[in-house]
């Protein structure tokens, strides 16, 4: 279908999530995603009837200038990323690309980003006591160690002036589309939460446990919690190739909480194996995504009796970064869980902690060889 200039009947469909308005190709896609917010939205033909699962595509009069279609004149509906969905805003843009681009490669000391929210409820029921102070923990670690700069880093706590980085439900979410939001080959991101999670029944079947893990901003009583399958669509799906994300996950309930298509398994001599940990697959758009969480998700992640307090999860990942345990990804999570089944996260006592941090990942690696970088 060819678009020059004057006023056309475009067949658009609505975000499911922001809706925004998405136009579509001739040939209706299985899915789209919004160029917004980056949520999936799945396409059902005009005409047939609404659904949870799906948003129907319908017909608008525009007036286009010119406005590009991918490949040329003609879309083809399997083309893009995983079950043919394809990424379009208010005009329909080429695809994330999923293999190395054309040219020179990119500088691999690429832009170092950072979004590190610590959340203590203060003054209600649900109070921690050091999700703060592991913020700052965190934050101190990445500029001194990881040399990331001071301005590259958005803190979210109570303790800013700042409305815009108060950790509301709202903050978070503009947060983390800030963090991938132009995003280039050579770039580090990394996401640090210190607060509650928890869990909700699944209704899309694309969890095997049938549960979706959450994250719980400051706000959650009024204005939700924010799921697995949001973070999923805006920090996962859209990060490019040679593009790297961790996310350091310090909550109940958190195991999988980014929804990685892999997890990893540890025994307690360090044997592992990857498992499939999604229902769907939920990869990247080229990229490489790494979570390391507090612990399984049917599990609690325990906070420290020492003062300051600080989490045991983030407490044993700086100690082992600190103490030269962190030079492989398998040498830190067994670090990590060894630790605390040993009670030296400060996890009180010499009894240990049915808790067990977890390694997601958009795709399987040898965990005993890859270096361990931010």
């Amino acid at each position: 279908m060819s678009i020059n200039g004057g006023d056309q009947r475009q067949l658009v469909v609505d975000c499911c999530h922001c809706q925004t308005r998405i136009p579509l190709p001739s040939v209706i896609p299985i899915s789209v995603r919004c160029s917004s917010c980056y949520a999936s939205t799945r396409v059902a033909s005009p005409g047939s009837t609404r659904s949870l699962y799906s948003a129907v595509a319908y017909y608008v009069d525009f007036l286009f200038s010119g406005c590009t279609i991918v490949s040329g004149n003609q879309v083809s509906g399997n083309t893009g990323d995983h079950n043919g969905s394809i990424s379009v805003g208010n005009t329909l843009r080429p695809l994330p690309y999923n293999q190395a681009p054309p040219g020179p490669p990119p500088n691999v000391h690429g832009r170092k980003k950072a979004v590190i929210c610590g959340i203590s409820y203060k003054y209600s029921r649900h109070e921690l006591k050091g999700c703060i102070n592991y913020a700052k923990r965190m934050r101190h670690l990445l500029i001194k160690k990881f040399k990331f700069p001071e301005d590259s880093i958005l803190m979210l706590t109570e303790e800013e002036t700042h409305p815009s980085k108060i950790p509301n439900n709202y903050n978070i979410r503009m947060a983390l589309r800030w963090l991938v939001q132009g995003c280039q080959p050579g770039d580090s991101l990394l996401f640090h939460y210190s607060g509650h999670g928890s869990r909700k029944r699944d209704y899309h079947g694309d969890e095997v446990d049938g549960y979706d893990e959450t994250l719980c901003p400051l706000d959650f009583e009024t204005q939700g919690m924010i799921s697995d399958d949001w973070i999923n669509a805006t920090i996962v799906r859209p990060i490019p190739y040679q593009v790297k994300l961790h996310a350091i996950i310090d909550s109940c309930s958190s195991g999988t909480i980014l929804d990685l298509p892999w997890l990893c398994r540890m025994d307690w001599g360090g044997n592992n194996t990857w498992d499939k940990a999604s229902g769907v697959w939920k990869g990247t758009s080229g990229g490489e995504v790494i979570c390391i969480s507090g612990c399984d998700d049917h599990q609690t992640s325990a906070e420290t009796p020492s003062m300051p307090t600080t989490g045991v999860m983030t407490s044993c990942f700086i100690q082992a970064i600190k103490s030269g345990q962190a030079a492989t990804y398998g040498s830190l999570l067994y670090f990590m869980r060894n630790t605390i089944r040993s009670g030296g996260g400060g996890g009180g006592g010499g009894g240990g902690l049915r808790q067990e941090p977890q390694l997601t990942a958009s795709d399987p690696f040898d965990v005993s060889a890859k270096p361990f970088a931010l």
